[in-house]
């Protein structure tokens, strides 16, 4: 990708996920937050040729203590950020959770369910709200979520409901040229029947009526079934990153 469109999506995520502060230091976007959204909770540079600076690393560091909070970094494995991995190793953080940034387009996405879409919704109700901390989720990390999933600045919420239960829910949040997807949860008993790609279809049209043509997403590596899913809607791999933490 250019550097133009690895700097847009950073800033997408972050406005997504809209963390309590955010600071820019040294070419890093610093996304300070207590919640359990590691993306709101961590630095990540803005481009994937940035060459250490002790200094800035310095200043990161200080950021997160001046707001209570144990610093992190989310890193691409790009070769080019190789001096900042050194420097991260020297300090004795170590790396975790290799998760995936994946793209696609809008039309794409949208052809992933025949079945009719998700409801889509302006903001989130008490029942869109309640699929995070149904059964099979952890209710504070649900909570969490909803909350700042709640205050992004631009987004549609998609909903799958049946006989007046909400079963599957998602995000499309919208920003620096981008819509990005957040949020997928469907209800424990209810998966593997489709619901998913319904929620995907209907975060689709939204783009398509905002005129948004691209798309992108966060998975973690680990997670089969939603990277299947996220394969047969188009998503393709542009990067890998991985979180970096002190033990």
């Amino acid at each position: 990708m250019t550097p133009e469109e690895v700097e847009a999506i950073e800033r997408a995520t972050i406005a997504a996920v809209s963390p309590r502060a955010v600071r820019e230091i040294g070419g890093w976007i610093v996304a300070l937050d207590a919640g359990t959204i590691r993306r709101a909770a961590s630095a990540a540079p803005l481009r994937h040729d940035l060459i250490a600076d002790p200094a800035v690393l310095d200043a990161i560091e200080a950021a997160f203590a001046s707001e209570g909070l144990r610093p992190a970094v989310r890193l691409c494995d790009a070769p080019a950020l190789e001096s900042v991995r050194a420097e991260l190793l020297r300090r004795g953080y170590r790396s975790e959770q290799p998760t995936l940034v994946k793209t696609a387009a809008v039309a794409d996405m949208r052809a992933v369910s025949r079945a009719a879409p998700a409801d889509m919704l302006h903001r989130p109700d008490e029942a869109w709200a309640s699929v995070f901390t149904g059964e099979g989720f952890d209710p504070i990390d649900g909570a969490h979520r909803v909350a700042a999933l709640s205050r992004s600045a631009d987004a549609a919420y998609g909903a799958v409901r049946e006989g007046g239960t909400t079963l599957a829910v998602g995000v499309a949040a919208f920003g620096h040229g981008w819509a990005s997807v957040h949020g997928m949860r469907t209800s424990k008993a209810r998966r593997g029947e489709g619901l998913a790609g319904r929620v995907l279809a209907g975060l689709a049209e939204a783009c398509a009526a905002r005129d948004v043509a691209k798309v992108f997403l966060q998975v973690e590596e680990a997670n089969a079934p939603a990277r299947a899913l996220y394969r047969r809607a188009g998503f393709r791999p542009v990067w890998r990153y991985f979180y970096w933490s002190k033990g």
